[in-house]
Protein backbone atom coordinates (compact mmCIF):
# COMPACT_ATOMS: atom_id res chain seq x y z
CA UNK A 1 0.00 0.00 0.00
CA UNK A 2 1.66 3.23 -1.18
CA UNK A 3 0.45 6.27 0.73
CA UNK A 4 0.40 9.54 -1.19
CA UNK A 5 -1.54 11.29 1.57
CA UNK A 6 -1.82 10.38 5.26
CA UNK A 7 -4.40 11.45 7.85
CA UNK A 8 -4.38 11.12 11.62
CA UNK A 9 -7.95 9.92 12.18
CA UNK A 10 -9.61 10.15 15.61
CA UNK A 11 -12.91 8.27 15.91
CA UNK A 12 -15.57 8.06 18.60
CA UNK A 13 -16.19 4.41 17.70
CA UNK A 14 -13.91 1.72 19.15
CA UNK A 15 -12.17 -0.64 16.74
CA UNK A 16 -13.37 -2.95 15.33
CA UNK A 17 -16.59 -1.19 14.42
CA UNK A 18 -19.64 -2.17 12.38
CA UNK A 19 -19.69 1.31 10.81
CA UNK A 20 -19.04 0.80 7.10
CA UNK A 21 -18.01 4.43 6.60
CA UNK A 22 -15.05 3.68 8.87
CA UNK A 23 -14.28 0.00 8.26
CA UNK A 24 -14.85 -0.08 4.50
CA UNK A 25 -14.40 3.51 3.35
CA UNK A 26 -11.24 4.31 5.35
CA UNK A 27 -10.05 0.78 6.02
CA UNK A 28 -10.35 -0.55 2.49
CA UNK A 29 -11.30 1.84 -0.30
CA UNK A 30 -9.30 5.00 0.41
CA UNK A 31 -6.04 3.01 0.69
CA UNK A 32 -6.73 1.79 -2.87
CA UNK A 33 -6.65 5.46 -3.85
CA UNK A 34 -3.36 6.11 -2.05
CA UNK A 35 -4.88 7.71 1.06
CA UNK A 36 -3.96 6.23 4.43
CA UNK A 37 -5.58 6.99 7.78
CA UNK A 38 -3.77 6.16 10.99
CA UNK A 39 -6.62 5.25 13.32
CA UNK A 40 -6.75 6.56 16.90
CA UNK A 41 -9.45 4.72 18.84
CA UNK A 42 -10.29 2.58 21.80
CA UNK A 43 -9.97 -1.15 21.31
CA UNK A 44 -13.42 -2.71 21.53
CA UNK A 45 -13.79 -4.38 24.93
CA UNK A 46 -15.33 -7.58 23.58
CA UNK A 47 -14.27 -7.36 19.96
CA UNK A 48 -12.21 -9.89 18.03
CA UNK A 49 -8.78 -9.02 16.69
CA UNK A 50 -9.43 -7.34 13.33
CA UNK A 51 -6.64 -5.80 11.30
CA UNK A 52 -7.03 -2.13 10.40
CA UNK A 53 -6.35 -1.89 6.68
CA UNK A 54 -6.22 1.89 6.39
CA UNK A 55 -2.80 2.52 7.92
CA UNK A 56 -1.43 2.25 11.45
CA UNK A 57 -3.82 1.38 14.27
CA UNK A 58 -3.04 3.36 17.42
CA UNK A 59 -5.43 1.60 19.77
CA UNK A 60 -5.95 1.95 23.50
CA UNK A 61 -6.85 -1.29 25.28
CA UNK A 62 -8.70 -0.10 28.39
CA UNK A 63 -10.44 -2.43 30.82
CA UNK A 64 -13.03 -1.66 33.45
CA UNK A 65 -16.23 0.34 33.51
CA UNK A 66 -17.49 3.01 31.15
CA UNK A 67 -15.96 5.91 33.09
CA UNK A 68 -12.54 4.28 33.22
CA UNK A 69 -12.62 3.58 29.49
CA UNK A 70 -13.73 7.13 28.78
CA UNK A 71 -10.82 8.60 30.75
CA UNK A 72 -8.38 6.19 29.08
CA UNK A 73 -9.68 7.22 25.65
CA UNK A 74 -9.18 10.92 26.41
CA UNK A 75 -5.62 10.37 27.63
CA UNK A 76 -4.82 8.21 24.61
CA UNK A 77 -6.15 10.82 22.17
CA UNK A 78 -4.13 13.54 23.88
CA UNK A 79 -0.92 11.50 23.68
CA UNK A 80 -1.45 10.87 19.97
CA UNK A 81 -2.37 14.50 19.33
CA UNK A 82 0.69 15.80 21.18
CA UNK A 83 3.01 13.62 19.11
CA UNK A 84 1.66 14.62 15.69
CA UNK A 85 4.07 16.31 13.27
CA UNK A 86 3.30 18.11 10.02
CA UNK A 87 6.02 16.14 8.27
CA UNK A 88 4.11 12.89 8.98
CA UNK A 89 0.52 13.92 8.27
CA UNK A 90 -1.25 16.00 5.66
CA UNK A 91 -4.28 16.51 7.93
CA UNK A 92 -5.81 15.78 11.32
CA UNK A 93 -9.39 14.51 11.12
CA UNK A 94 -11.79 14.04 14.04
CA UNK A 95 -15.02 12.08 13.71
CA UNK A 96 -18.00 12.73 16.01
CA UNK A 97 -15.96 13.99 18.98
CA UNK A 98 -17.07 17.64 19.24
CA UNK A 99 -15.40 18.53 22.55
CA UNK A 100 -12.09 16.86 21.72
CA UNK A 101 -12.26 18.39 18.23
CA UNK A 102 -12.07 21.88 19.71
CA UNK A 103 -8.67 21.05 21.21
CA UNK A 104 -7.54 19.09 18.15
CA UNK A 105 -8.36 22.03 15.90
CA UNK A 106 -6.29 24.35 18.09
CA UNK A 107 -3.31 21.97 18.04
CA UNK A 108 -3.64 21.55 14.26
CA UNK A 109 -3.51 25.32 13.73
CA UNK A 110 -0.57 25.63 16.13
CA UNK A 111 1.35 22.93 14.24
CA UNK A 112 0.23 24.25 10.85
CA UNK A 113 -1.61 21.07 9.87
CA UNK A 114 -5.01 21.19 8.09
CA UNK A 115 -7.93 20.18 10.33
CA UNK A 116 -11.02 18.32 9.10
CA UNK A 117 -14.15 17.37 11.02
CA UNK A 118 -16.27 14.34 10.05
CA UNK A 119 -19.87 14.72 11.21
CA UNK A 120 -21.95 11.58 10.82
CA UNK A 121 -24.52 12.69 13.40
CA UNK A 122 -25.26 15.84 15.45
CA UNK A 123 -23.81 14.26 18.60
CA UNK A 124 -24.43 17.14 21.07
CA UNK A 125 -28.06 17.50 19.98
CA UNK A 126 -28.50 13.76 20.41
CA UNK A 127 -27.09 13.88 23.94
CA UNK A 128 -29.43 16.70 24.93
CA UNK A 129 -32.41 14.89 23.41
CA UNK A 130 -31.48 11.69 25.28
CA UNK A 131 -31.33 13.61 28.57
CA UNK A 132 -34.75 15.11 27.85
CA UNK A 133 -36.38 11.84 26.75
CA UNK A 134 -34.92 9.65 29.51
CA UNK A 135 -35.15 12.23 32.30
CA UNK A 136 -33.97 11.00 35.67
CA UNK A 137 -35.00 7.38 35.04
CA UNK A 138 -31.33 6.38 34.56
CA UNK A 139 -30.11 8.45 37.49
CA UNK A 140 -29.06 12.04 38.09
CA UNK A 141 -25.44 11.48 37.05
CA UNK A 142 -26.28 10.10 33.58
CA UNK A 143 -28.92 12.78 33.04
CA UNK A 144 -26.53 15.57 34.03
CA UNK A 145 -23.67 14.12 31.98
CA UNK A 146 -25.71 13.92 28.78
CA UNK A 147 -27.27 17.35 29.28
CA UNK A 148 -24.08 19.21 30.19
CA UNK A 149 -21.89 17.36 27.70
CA UNK A 150 -24.46 18.09 25.00
CA UNK A 151 -24.66 21.78 25.88
CA UNK A 152 -20.88 22.20 25.93
CA UNK A 153 -20.44 20.11 22.79
CA UNK A 154 -23.09 22.09 20.93
CA UNK A 155 -21.46 25.42 21.83
CA UNK A 156 -18.03 24.18 20.78
CA UNK A 157 -19.13 22.33 17.63
CA UNK A 158 -21.31 25.01 16.05
CA UNK A 159 -19.50 28.02 17.44
CA UNK A 160 -15.86 27.00 17.08
CA UNK A 161 -15.09 23.60 15.53
CA UNK A 162 -17.10 23.77 12.30
CA UNK A 163 -16.53 27.48 11.52
CA UNK A 164 -12.76 27.10 12.00
CA UNK A 165 -12.27 23.69 10.36
CA UNK A 166 -10.48 23.66 7.02
CA UNK A 167 -13.12 21.24 5.75
CA UNK A 168 -16.19 19.45 7.07
CA UNK A 169 -17.45 16.09 5.83
CA UNK A 170 -21.17 15.60 6.48
CA UNK A 171 -23.52 12.63 6.20
CA UNK A 172 -26.00 13.99 3.68
CA UNK A 173 -27.15 16.93 1.58
CA UNK A 174 -29.75 17.64 4.25
CA UNK A 175 -27.09 17.89 6.96
CA UNK A 176 -25.15 20.36 4.83
CA UNK A 177 -28.29 22.42 4.29
CA UNK A 178 -28.97 22.44 8.05
CA UNK A 179 -25.46 23.66 8.80
CA UNK A 180 -25.65 26.37 6.15
CA UNK A 181 -28.64 27.84 8.02
CA UNK A 182 -26.46 28.40 11.09
CA UNK A 183 -23.69 30.07 9.12
CA UNK A 184 -21.31 27.29 8.08
CA UNK A 185 -19.84 27.89 4.62
CA UNK A 186 -21.46 25.53 2.08
CA UNK A 187 -18.32 25.48 -0.05
CA UNK A 188 -16.23 23.86 2.66
CA UNK A 189 -18.65 20.99 3.30
CA UNK A 190 -18.75 17.69 1.41
CA UNK A 191 -21.64 15.21 1.83
CA UNK A 192 -20.54 11.55 1.95
CA UNK A 193 -23.61 9.26 2.04
CA UNK A 194 -23.55 5.72 3.37
CA UNK A 195 -22.78 2.94 0.94
CA UNK A 196 -22.02 -0.78 0.79
CA UNK A 197 -19.00 -2.98 0.27
CA UNK A 198 -20.26 -4.19 -3.10
CA UNK A 199 -17.69 -6.97 -3.73
CA UNK A 200 -18.29 -8.44 -0.25
CA UNK A 201 -22.05 -8.18 -0.48
CA UNK A 202 -22.04 -9.69 -3.99
CA UNK A 203 -20.06 -12.69 -2.78
CA UNK A 204 -22.61 -13.24 -0.04
CA UNK A 205 -25.46 -13.08 -2.55
CA UNK A 206 -24.36 -16.53 -3.74
CA UNK A 207 -24.28 -17.98 -0.21
CA UNK A 208 -27.29 -19.56 1.52
CA UNK A 209 -29.41 -17.27 3.71
CA UNK A 210 -29.66 -17.68 7.46
CA UNK A 211 -31.34 -20.97 8.34
CA UNK A 212 -32.33 -20.40 11.96
CA UNK A 213 -35.11 -22.82 13.00
CA UNK A 214 -37.49 -19.99 13.93
CA UNK A 215 -37.32 -18.60 10.38
CA UNK A 216 -38.49 -21.75 8.63
CA UNK A 217 -41.89 -21.58 6.96
CA UNK A 218 -42.28 -17.94 8.00
CA UNK A 219 -42.73 -14.72 5.98
CA UNK A 220 -39.74 -12.84 7.34
CA UNK A 221 -39.60 -9.07 7.80
CA UNK A 222 -36.29 -7.61 8.96
CA UNK A 223 -34.98 -4.53 10.69
CA UNK A 224 -31.20 -4.19 10.89
CA UNK A 225 -29.66 -1.45 13.01
CA UNK A 226 -29.64 0.36 16.29
CA UNK A 227 -32.66 0.17 18.59
CA UNK A 228 -32.24 3.55 20.29
CA UNK A 229 -35.24 5.55 21.49
CA UNK A 230 -35.46 7.99 18.54
CA UNK A 231 -36.16 5.10 16.11
CA UNK A 232 -39.50 4.32 17.86
CA UNK A 233 -39.32 0.62 17.05
CA UNK A 234 -42.44 -0.04 19.11
CA UNK A 235 -44.35 1.03 15.98
CA UNK A 236 -43.03 -2.10 14.24
CA UNK A 237 -44.69 -4.33 16.83
CA UNK A 238 -48.04 -2.67 16.17
CA UNK A 239 -47.37 -3.07 12.44
CA UNK A 240 -46.60 -6.77 12.88
CA UNK A 241 -49.86 -7.32 14.73
CA UNK A 242 -51.76 -5.78 11.81
CA UNK A 243 -49.85 -7.79 9.20
CA UNK A 244 -50.46 -11.07 11.06
CA UNK A 245 -54.22 -10.58 10.82
CA UNK A 246 -53.87 -11.39 7.11
CA UNK A 247 -50.58 -13.33 7.11
CA UNK A 248 -50.31 -15.30 10.39
CA UNK A 249 -46.89 -16.69 9.46
CA UNK A 250 -45.31 -13.20 9.42
CA UNK A 251 -42.19 -12.94 11.61
CA UNK A 252 -40.16 -9.86 12.55
CA UNK A 253 -36.38 -10.24 12.94
CA UNK A 254 -34.51 -7.46 14.76
CA UNK A 255 -30.75 -7.52 14.11
CA UNK A 256 -29.06 -5.01 16.41
CA UNK A 257 -29.29 -3.73 19.96
CA UNK A 258 -29.25 -0.66 22.19
CA UNK A 259 -26.74 0.30 24.88
CA UNK A 260 -29.51 1.04 27.37
CA UNK A 261 -30.80 -1.93 29.41
CA UNK A 262 -33.93 -0.06 30.50
CA UNK A 263 -34.94 0.78 26.94
CA UNK A 264 -34.15 -2.77 25.81
CA UNK A 265 -36.50 -4.14 28.48
CA UNK A 266 -39.12 -1.53 27.57
CA UNK A 267 -39.06 -2.60 23.91
CA UNK A 268 -39.61 -6.24 24.84
CA UNK A 269 -42.54 -5.20 26.99
CA UNK A 270 -44.02 -3.31 24.04
CA UNK A 271 -43.78 -6.45 21.91
CA UNK A 272 -45.66 -8.36 24.61
CA UNK A 273 -48.36 -5.70 24.90
CA UNK A 274 -48.83 -5.75 21.12
CA UNK A 275 -49.35 -9.52 21.32
CA UNK A 276 -46.44 -10.37 19.02
CA UNK A 277 -43.61 -11.27 21.43
CA UNK A 278 -43.57 -14.89 20.18
CA UNK A 279 -43.24 -13.64 16.60
CA UNK A 280 -40.22 -11.38 17.13
CA UNK A 281 -36.64 -12.66 16.93
CA UNK A 282 -34.00 -10.59 18.75
CA UNK A 283 -30.50 -11.47 17.53
CA UNK A 284 -28.46 -8.70 19.14
CA UNK A 285 -25.48 -7.35 17.24
CA UNK A 286 -24.01 -9.82 14.79
CA UNK A 287 -20.90 -9.89 12.59
CA UNK A 288 -21.68 -8.02 9.39
CA UNK A 289 -21.87 -11.03 7.10
CA UNK A 290 -24.09 -12.94 9.51
CA UNK A 291 -26.45 -9.97 9.64
CA UNK A 292 -26.50 -9.91 5.85
CA UNK A 293 -27.47 -13.61 5.80
CA UNK A 294 -30.52 -12.73 7.90
CA UNK A 295 -31.40 -10.03 5.37
CA UNK A 296 -31.21 -12.63 2.60
CA UNK A 297 -33.72 -14.75 4.50
CA UNK A 298 -36.22 -11.87 4.55
CA UNK A 299 -38.88 -10.85 2.05
CA UNK A 300 -39.14 -7.22 3.18
CA UNK A 301 -36.55 -4.88 4.70
CA UNK A 302 -37.80 -2.22 7.12
CA UNK A 303 -36.12 1.17 7.54
CA UNK A 304 -37.97 3.48 9.95
CA UNK A 305 -36.37 6.89 10.52
CA UNK A 306 -38.91 9.08 12.33
CA UNK A 307 -38.83 12.64 11.04
CA UNK A 308 -36.86 14.95 13.33
CA UNK A 309 -33.94 17.35 13.17
CA UNK A 310 -31.67 14.59 14.48
CA UNK A 311 -32.68 11.88 12.00
CA UNK A 312 -33.54 13.93 8.90
CA UNK A 313 -29.83 14.52 8.31
CA UNK A 314 -28.98 10.81 8.46
CA UNK A 315 -28.00 8.63 5.52
CA UNK A 316 -29.45 5.23 6.46
CA UNK A 317 -27.20 2.24 5.77
CA UNK A 318 -30.08 -0.21 5.86
CA UNK A 319 -31.71 0.74 2.57
CA UNK A 320 -28.65 0.21 0.32
CA UNK A 321 -27.83 -3.02 2.19
CA UNK A 322 -31.37 -4.38 1.76
CA UNK A 323 -31.44 -3.44 -1.92
CA UNK A 324 -27.96 -4.81 -2.63
CA UNK A 325 -29.03 -8.15 -1.14
CA UNK A 326 -32.17 -8.28 -3.25
CA UNK A 327 -34.75 -7.37 -0.60
CA UNK A 328 -37.45 -4.78 -1.40
CA UNK A 329 -37.82 -2.01 1.16
CA UNK A 330 -40.52 -0.33 3.19
CA UNK A 331 -39.27 2.96 4.60
CA UNK A 332 -40.58 6.36 5.65
CA UNK A 333 -39.75 9.73 4.15
CA UNK A 334 -36.31 10.40 5.61
CA UNK A 335 -34.83 12.64 2.87
CA UNK A 336 -31.93 10.37 1.92
CA UNK A 337 -33.78 7.07 1.80
CA UNK A 338 -36.83 8.65 0.15
CA UNK A 339 -34.56 9.95 -2.61
CA UNK A 340 -33.04 6.49 -3.07
CA UNK A 341 -36.42 4.80 -3.50
CA UNK A 342 -37.64 7.57 -5.81
CA UNK A 343 -34.59 6.95 -8.00
CA UNK A 344 -34.87 3.15 -8.20
CA UNK A 345 -38.51 2.30 -7.35
CA UNK A 346 -37.43 -0.80 -5.43
CA UNK A 347 -39.87 -0.54 -2.55
CA UNK A 348 -42.43 1.70 -0.90
CA UNK A 349 -41.94 4.96 0.99
CA UNK A 350 -44.82 5.74 3.36
CA UNK A 351 -45.47 7.69 6.59
CA UNK A 352 -44.11 6.00 9.70
CA UNK A 353 -47.27 4.67 11.29
CA UNK A 354 -48.21 1.08 12.07
CA UNK A 355 -51.09 1.26 9.59
CA UNK A 356 -49.07 2.66 6.68
CA UNK A 357 -46.13 0.30 7.22
CA UNK A 358 -48.47 -2.71 7.51
CA UNK A 359 -50.27 -1.78 4.29
CA UNK A 360 -46.96 -1.38 2.44
CA UNK A 361 -45.59 -4.68 3.79
CA UNK A 362 -48.72 -6.53 2.69
CA UNK A 363 -48.39 -5.06 -0.82
CA UNK A 364 -44.81 -6.29 -1.14
CA UNK A 365 -45.63 -9.72 0.27
CA UNK A 366 -48.38 -10.04 -2.34
CA UNK A 367 -46.04 -9.52 -5.32
CA UNK A 368 -45.61 -12.41 -7.73
CA UNK A 369 -42.13 -13.60 -8.70
CA UNK A 370 -42.00 -11.45 -11.84
CA UNK A 371 -43.00 -8.25 -10.07
CA UNK A 372 -40.63 -8.91 -7.21
CA UNK A 373 -37.80 -9.66 -9.64
CA UNK A 374 -38.19 -6.24 -11.25
CA UNK A 375 -37.88 -4.51 -7.88
CA UNK A 376 -34.87 -6.62 -6.92
CA UNK A 377 -33.06 -5.86 -10.18
CA UNK A 378 -33.77 -2.14 -9.99
CA UNK A 379 -32.56 -1.93 -6.41
CA UNK A 380 -29.31 -3.79 -7.06
CA UNK A 381 -28.52 -1.67 -10.13
CA UNK A 382 -29.09 1.53 -8.19
CA UNK A 383 -26.83 0.54 -5.31
CA UNK A 384 -24.05 -0.74 -7.57
CA UNK A 385 -24.08 2.46 -9.62
CA UNK A 386 -24.56 4.96 -6.80
CA UNK A 387 -23.73 3.54 -3.34
CA UNK A 388 -20.81 1.20 -4.03
CA UNK A 389 -18.00 2.27 -1.68
CA UNK A 390 -15.53 1.86 -4.52
CA UNK A 391 -17.24 4.78 -6.26
CA UNK A 392 -17.79 6.78 -3.10
CA UNK A 393 -14.17 6.21 -2.10
CA UNK A 394 -12.87 7.43 -5.45
CA UNK A 395 -14.97 10.58 -5.23
CA UNK A 396 -13.88 11.23 -1.64
CA UNK A 397 -10.23 10.66 -2.57
CA UNK A 398 -10.55 13.37 -5.20
CA UNK A 399 -11.75 15.77 -2.51
CA UNK A 400 -8.84 14.93 -0.20
CA UNK A 401 -6.30 15.34 -2.99
CA UNK A 402 -7.83 18.65 -4.00
CA UNK A 403 -7.72 19.90 -0.39
CA UNK A 404 -4.08 18.84 -0.15
CA UNK A 405 -3.24 20.85 -3.26
CA UNK A 406 -2.28 18.03 -5.59
CA UNK A 407 -1.68 19.48 -9.09
CA UNK A 408 -4.15 17.12 -10.74
CA UNK A 409 -6.45 15.23 -8.40
CA UNK A 410 -7.80 13.03 -11.18
CA UNK A 411 -4.32 11.59 -11.80
CA UNK A 412 -4.30 10.14 -8.29
CA UNK A 413 -7.59 8.25 -8.54
CA UNK A 414 -7.51 4.49 -9.07
CA UNK A 415 -9.89 2.81 -11.50
CA UNK A 416 -13.52 2.56 -10.47
CA UNK A 417 -16.16 0.10 -11.74
CA UNK A 418 -18.12 0.93 -14.86
CA UNK A 419 -21.81 1.76 -14.63
CA UNK A 420 -24.05 -1.27 -15.06
CA UNK A 421 -27.48 -1.70 -16.63
CA UNK A 422 -27.87 -5.36 -15.69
Amino acid sequence: MKCKLRLLFFTAEPWPTFRADVAVLFGKELPRQGICADLVALKAADGDEVEWGGGKARLCAAKGGKLRRMVAAWLHRWRCLASVRAVNYQAIQVRDLPIFAAFAGFVARWKDIPFYYWMSYPIPDGQMELARARGLSAGVVKWAYNLLSGMLGRWLLYGHVLPRADHVFVQSDRMRDDLVTIGIDREKMTPVPMGVDWPAISRLANQPPADAPRLRDRRVLIYLGTQVRPRRLEVLFEMLALVRRQIPEALLVLVGDVDDPEHRAWLRKQAEEAGVAEHVVWTGWLPMEEGWRYIRAAEVGLSPFPRSYLLDSASPTKVPEYLALGVPVVCNDNPDQAAMLAACDAGLCVPYTAEHFAEAVLKLLALDDGERGKLVGAGRRYVENNRDYRRLGATLAGTYYSLAGFPSASMAIADIPKQTNK
